[in-house]
């Protein structure tokens, strides 16, 4: 028998030592257990290695049996080691710690929420970024996520872009870099044009959806994103990245960092442009930008600068299309037109929005004890530009100019050139002191900020068929506006249970805003206001299973109305609110995620997947919605709604297959409305004065800008290693105009399909080339993705007369690209 047992085990043990097997995992932070995509891990004394994905994971595929050493490296995190014994298909999990010096997430650990705060988010990884950055701007780099709709006035994708998240738009959505707010202190507008190809220069990106967590700027009512610059890369490189594709789009960058120089120092810098002739009728856009870092990393102390700049020059699309027109001429753009001597239409060549924006930010941080971290920031913003337009026929009275005597003849009206200038500084500081026990049970931050804006507004004639008295650029208009926002919060989170959590938020917010001056309708806008707020925020965690959790949490949100609201939204006698009100959100969130390892899933040797499902009630008081109309430079008007709500639900799940099939899907299913609606409609005598306000009751009605449906569906796979292929599938449903329902006033569902493909290979003489195309609109939908309405009456007419305009969005267009690395 023991000869019969030896020969059997001789016999076997060939079989044995060639069998494979796959040995997978996931890396974490073991501080909040969120995962470290982008960390490295090798398998030690071969040649072989790879990086963890946006979950975090990473596979080594056919491995023999036997015993291997994993070793993991991160920036910023003590490198972590296993040995591991492999005899089947292995997964282990490899929590990191954070080193002592202070490293990139230093910078915004105060502003983001984990695992551990209840609360409904994404995160957005480096390389989800990249795979997506053709050169559009940095709303179509997030249109995965749930619950997200993007538009561009010219209708590729670049120059002036919109984001939507849960039917909010960008004025509604807190927009951080480094923990600095980038929003517009008065319009709470990101403009994302004033900062070309960033996306280059950013390590992720976290999409907080709902009130969120507490941050600085202006409060999140859609949804909050919180961007991180680049991280310290520790060795030298060198990369550029080159697009071209249709309407003559192009994008050039270059980067290049020092890496770790004796293990303290380093530096990163980007340079870029982009240009586009745009989809839409003369909607070209040039754009340069840069950025730029540097730092020093001590034992328990770091000190970095970071710059970025984006200078743009865009020709103005935001009229859109008259709805008249979409059939027969869906790029037309009335921007510019006026008539010549001779009768014929023309358009002003130089019909254009100049702008440029310059960031500085100086981060620091110490360890003053083990479980004790003090961080801070000081910044500055500078805006400078204007945008220029050829105006007919004004009234000479309404630029402040005189009459013109031309013999017999007094001219009152005249055919001119204007600029309107903003001219603006925001400065301050942030601050955060985070404490956590060395079991990592209690975490707390104790942070805030306090900002000052300080802007001029003023508009000069460079051009007048008739000048009157008026001198070299003539100003006709001025008014200045100061605005200082204080917030403190204090942040908890602890650990009851192993698998128990609680998390506690309170946030107190100050906020003076000052306009003195006369606007461009000679209108005088002098007038201040006051907010004291005070947002709550609370939540609980369970962990089921070690890959299964559940979440919920309950937030208090309430922010100041924008500068236009009150400057160009007229005072209704008969609205129910005199002005505009601050409005206040109550919401709830409450969510299940899932993820894990299983062999044999779907007949796969290997398989990483994710699932989560979240659940939401926004209730607004006081939300200002957009009545459909637009003021002079394209921005909505917005109306106080004395009771709206949002509710719904959203899925997104991942399945990865030995790294060769992805399948990914977000769907977001809501209702957004308004109780009891009133419409205010506004009839004109002939001389276009207002002779009367009709009302209507409406008992329920539907949100503008929000549909019930939004879906986004990734299928990518990998034939041979280096080649990628993703097909991409976007559905938005049917959204209205207005807040009345009408399908009058409608933007119609569309559903557009994408195709990007990627080969990478790594040549002896650079480190990476990589062949990139990006088909838009496959299928060659032709669709709209914005737009606005407005409606009229006229004494003895009894017909009602709606003015719809809209955003056609390109039919199928390509961005081809060449990236390197050395």
């Amino acid at each position: 028998m023991k000869n019969f047992l030896f020969a059997l085990a001789v016999c076997l043990l060939p079989l044995q030592l060639l069998a494979q097997f796959n040995l997978s995992g996931r890396v974490t932070d073991v501080a909040t257990g969120n995962a470290l995509p982008g960390a490295s891990v090798v398998l030690e004394n071969t040649s072989t290695g790879t990086t963890t994905g946006p979950d975090g994971a990473f596979t080594f595929n056919n491995l023999p049996a036997g015993n291997y050493s994993l070793k993991v490296t991160f920036l910023g995190f003590d490198q972590k080691k296993a040995t591991i014994n492999l005899q089947q298909n292995e997964f282990v999990t490899l929590a990191m710690q954070v080193k002592s010096f202070q490293a990139g997430e230093v910078i915004v650990q105060a502003t983001r929420a984990d695992e551990k705060t209840g609360t409904t988010y994404t995160n957005v990884s480096r390389e989800a970024i990249e795979e997506r950055n053709f050169g559009q701007d940095m709303p179509y780099l997030l249109e995965q996520t749930p619950a997200v709709v993007v538009n561009s006035d010219a209708g590729a994708g670049v120059g002036y872009t919109g984001i939507r998240i849960r039917g909010s738009d960008i004025t509604r959505i807190n927009v951080t870099v480094n923990g600095i707010p980038i929003n517009d202190s008065e319009s709470h507008g990101t403009f994302f044009v004033n900062m070309p190809d960033f996306a280059s220069s950013v390590e992720d990106i976290q999409v907080q959806r709902g009130v969120g967590t507490s941050t600085n700027g202006a409060g999140a009512f859609g949804a909050s994103i919180n961007i991180q610059t680049q991280q310290t890369q520790p060795e030298p490189y060198a990369e550029t990245s080159h697009s071209y594709g249709s309407f003559d789009t192009w994008k050039n960058n270059l980067r290049f960092g020092t890496g770790l120089i004796n293990g303290k120092f380093a530096f990163d810098g980007r340079l870029s442009r982009i240009k586009s002739d745009g989809y839409i009728d003369r909607a070209f856009s040039d754009l340069k930008s840069f950025y730029f870092s540097g730092g020093y990393y001590g034992d328990k102390s770091m000190l970095k600068f970071v710059t970025f700049s984006g200078k743009e020059k865009t020709y103005q699309a935001w009229d859109g299309v008259p709805e008249d027109k979409l059939e027969t001429d869906r790029t037309y753009n009335g921007i510019g037109r006026y008539t010549d001597e001779n009768g014929n239409e023309r358009f002003y060549e130089n019909e254009t929005d100049n702008y440029q924006q310059d960031h500085y930010q100086l981060h620091f941080a110490q360890d003053l004890m083990p479980q004790l971290t003090l961080s801070g920031a000081l910044h500055l913003t500078r805006g400078l530009g204007y945008y220029e337009q050829y105006k007919e026929n004004r009234k000479l009275a309404n630029y402040n100019l005189s009459p013109v005597t031309i013999g017999d003849e007094t001219i009152t009206r005249t055919d001119l050139i204007q600029q309107k200038w903003l001219d603006n500084y925001f400065y301050g500081a942030t601050y955060a002191l985070n404490y956590s026990t060395e079991d990592s049970k209690l975490n707390a931050t104790l942070g805030g900020a306090w900002n000052k804006y300080d802007g001029d507004h003023y508009g000069e004639v460079i051009w007048a068929r008739y000048a009157s008295n008026s001198e070299i650029r003539h100003r006709y208009y001025f008014n200045n506006a100061i605005k200082t926002d204080f917030n403190m919060f204090a942040k908890v989170t602890y650990q009851l249970t192993e698998k128990l959590g609680l998390f506690g938020d309170l946030q107190s917010r100050t906020i003076n805003y000052k306009i003195d001056g006369v606007d461009d309708d000679n209108r005088n806008v002098t007038q201040q206001a006051d907010f004291n707020f005070l947002n709550p925020k609370a939540g609980v965690t369970y962990a089921i299973t070690d890959n299964q959790s559940v979440y919920a949490s309950y937030a208090v949100g309430n922010r100041e109305p924008a500068r236009t609201d009150f400057t160009d939204t007229p005072i209704n006698p008969l609205a129910d609110i005199a002005g505009p009100a601050h409005e206040t959100l109550y919401n709830l969130e409450a969510g299940y995620k899932l993820r894990g390892n299983t062999a044999g899933l779907f007949g796969s040797d290997d398989a990483n997947y994710s699932f989560e499902a979240s659940y939401y009630y926004m209730d607004y008081d006081n939300q200002l919605v957009p009545t459909g109309q637009l003021n002079d430079v394209g921005s909505p008007l917005r109306t106080n709604i004395k009771d709206s709500y949002r509710t719904g639900v959203e899925l997104a799940g991942v399945l990865n297959l030995n790294a060769i099939v992805e399948v990914s899907s977000t769907l977001a299913l809501s209702q957004n409305k308004i109780r009891n609606f009133k419409e205010y409609l506004y009839t004109f005598d002939p001389d276009y004065n207002v002779e009367a306000i009709t009302v209507i009751d409406h008992k329920s009605t539907d949100i503008a800008f929000s549909p019930a449906i939004v879906s986004a569906h990734k299928l990518e796979v990998q034939p041979v290693k280096g080649f990628k292929a993703a097909l991409l599938y976007k559905t938005v449903g049917k959204q209205y105009l207005d807040n009345t329902s009408s399908d009058d006033r409608k933007l119609d569902a569309y559903q557009v399909t994408d195709l990007r493909l990627r080969y990478t290979i790594k040549p002896g003489f650079m480190k990476e080339l990589e062949f990139a195309l990006l088909v838009n609109n496959l299928l060659n939908k032709k669709y709209e993705a914005n737009g606005y309405t407005w409606t009229e009456l006229y004494t003895g007419d009894q017909n009602r007369y709606d003015y719809n305009y809209y955003y056609p969005q390109a039919t199928r267009n390509f961005l081809f690209s060449v990236g390197m690395k050395f």
